[in-house]
């Protein structure tokens, strides 16, 4: 027997996402045929199985709190100081290991460290920050719309936008040009950049064009945690429709009361899942858990209320749930501009999420539209045309 391929995964830990990504396709890898290992800092360990053959190594990477702190001004997320910690560590452990290859999930160093490791790299992303999808790009949740509007605000980003991804990008060249190698782009390469780069979408409802050989869809990965319903979700009012609310890991959380006092003016049954991000009581018709199997509880629910996000808003969509997306960063306004574009969800900004009226108007929308209705059920389909985890094991024998 052939001796087994050793594959790292690197995760940077800093949103849920970006751990349960690539951890559930390195839990889909046959272990009698792969040696798989998985480096990550702390942080999210109860998604971790007990029972793995996976090897788990610790790593470094920035906080949470940092990430979203980051996210909320506009900041760079890494320095150049710490994107060279970053290469170093990952020089260190792809050394120590000597993986055939590596897989990365936002760990942006890997575009350094594994080059100069010469081995492979397969990057993990999303397609709308591909350079091969659109060419527009939605305005994120900036202070300056407090002091200009958003019209006048907007204006100046789109003019100013190239520049501002160049400079984000600029950490990351100037490493490369440090270690003799090529410069590549902007934001959106820096985001997808891999010997391979693997897109966690649905071709349909992201399309691009002119895709590169190195760069394919697997299709949507859906991750929800392997925990028990609470006792209060066999005794829902099912007389009632029935709307799950969470804002993630790197929501608006403080916003949860007032989204929560705009839907029950529905008469619907809210379901809360706060990632220990708030502490909101539980009254009549709304109940409370700090986490949910999102999953299991979408496919009872008729409105899934969300950041906007990939992870919560694509489970959403794969059972078939309409999504209504309060967005704040760069990230979550392009996954729900093309939620909103497919007919399958509507955007309200979070700055926009302080209106109970808007709030409740919106949602009443999505849950008595029947358009919607038959959107979400045609991307329902769509969603399970690929399987993601049987792509990746493909996409792994093939290379």
């Amino acid at each position: 027997m052939s001796q087994r391929k050793r594959i790292l995964f690197f995760a940077e830990a800093v949103t849920l996402a970006h751990v349960t990504r690539p951890l559930v396709l390195a839990q889909s890898l046959d272990s009698a045929r792969y040696d798989v290992h998985f480096a990550c800092a702390e942080g999210f360990e109860f998604v971790f199985p007990e029972d793995s053959s996976i090897s788990m190594w610790p790593l470094n990477s920035i906080s949470s709190e940092q990430f979203i702190k980051a996210l909320a001004s506009g900041a760079r997320f890494y320095d150049k100081k710490t994107l060279s910690a970053y290469i170093a560590e990952d020089i260190s452990l792809i050394e120590k290991l000597k993986p055939d290859f590596v897989v990365g999930d936002f760990r942006l160093s890997l575009a350094v460290s594994s080059a100069l490791c010469k081995t492979p790299y397969v990057a993990l992303a999303n397609a709308h920050w591909s350079p091969y999808s659109h060419k527009s790009y939605p305005l994120p949740t900036h202070f300056m719309t407090k002091l200009l509007g958003y019209t006048l605000t907007n204006f100046f980003f789109q003019m100013i936008r190239p520049i501002i991804f160049k400079y984000h990008a600029l950490p990351h060249n100037q490493l490369r040009r440090e270690h003799k190698l090529e410069p590549i782009g902007d934001l959106r390469q820096v985001y997808t950049y891999g010997d391979y780069t693997l897109y966690l979408d649905a071709p349909d409802l992201i399309p691009t064009n002119n895709l590169p050989d190195n760069h394919r869809f697997i299709g949507p990965l859906i991750w929800s945690p392997n925990i028990p319903l609470p006792d209060w979700f066999k005794s829902l009012d099912g007389s009632k429709k029935t709307i799950y609310v969470t804002l993630g890991s790197s929501g608006a959380s403080e916003k949860i009361p007032l989204i929560v006092s705009a839907l029950t003016k529905l008469d619907v049954n809210i379901l809360i899942a706060t990632a220990d991000r708030s502490d909101i009581p539980a009254i009549e018709n709304v109940y409370v858990a700090n986490y949910l199997p999102g999953t299991e509880v979408i496919r009872k629910c008729d409105l899934v209320v969300c950041n906007g996000g990939s992870a919560t808003a694509y489970q959403a969509l794969a059972e078939g749930v309409p999504v209504l997306g309060i967005a704040s960063n760069m990230d979550q306004y392009l996954t729900m501009s093309y939620i909103v574009k497919a007919g399958v969800g509507l955007l309200i900004r979070s700055e926009q999420a302080v209106d109970e009226i808007i709030l409740e108007n919106t949602a009443r929308v999505l849950l008595g539209s029947s358009e919607y209705k038959t959107n979400t059920k045609k991307m329902k389909a769509v969603f399970h045309m690929l399987d993601s985890c049987k792509e990746f094991n493909l996409f792994v024998e093939s290379i």
